[in-house]
């Protein structure tokens, strides 16, 4: 079983956090899927991972790219892992339960905390994660613009 990491963006977009998480990834030698539920999403979180930084970007493929075992990084809409991940980076409010019982390391969790509805499905996605027994982690976003574990 996964553990399951709740990232509640506070000060920051998804956009300023998600590349250097993904970075992250790579630097422990793990491979990631990044999922989201809208096409609209996964288009800009492909233009920010090639775009992020002056000085660096994040190789990274999709289905109409082909060749999910040569990517490091795999963007989709679906419950796909072709490259096979052992992260998983969930945002716009996919579900972290149908993965409960896969073989990823570490499922994340990225949500909007300043956003009502946003928060209020997170949480009712931690209410079902631990009726499951997941190993949950709840990391808030502090001041200073690091993170600090809050459960």
């Amino acid at each position: 079983m996964p553990e399951i990491w709740f990232y509640q963006l506070k000060r920051r977009t998804l956009e300023q956090v998600l590349p250097n998480l993904v970075e992250r990834t790579l630097q422990r030698g793990w491979r990631a899927v990044v999922q989201a539920k809208t096409p609209e999403r996964l288009a800009a979180i492909d233009d920010l991972l090639w775009t992020y930084a002056e000085d660096s970007f994040l190789p990274h493929g999709a289905a109409a790219d082909g060749n999910p075992d040569l990517q490091d990084v795999w963007l989709t809409l679906g419950p796909d892992n072709p490259n096979g991940a052992k992260i998983r980076f969930l945002v716009e409010g996919v579900a972290a339960e149908p993965f409960v019982e896969t073989d990823y390391v570490r499922l994340i969790l990225l949500f909007d905390g300043r956003d009502e509805e946003t928060l209020g499905q997170a949480r009712e996605q931690w209410k079902i994660l631990r009726q499951r027994n997941a190993k949950l982690a709840y990391w808030a976003e502090t001041e200073e613009g690091g993170w600090r574990q809050q459960a």
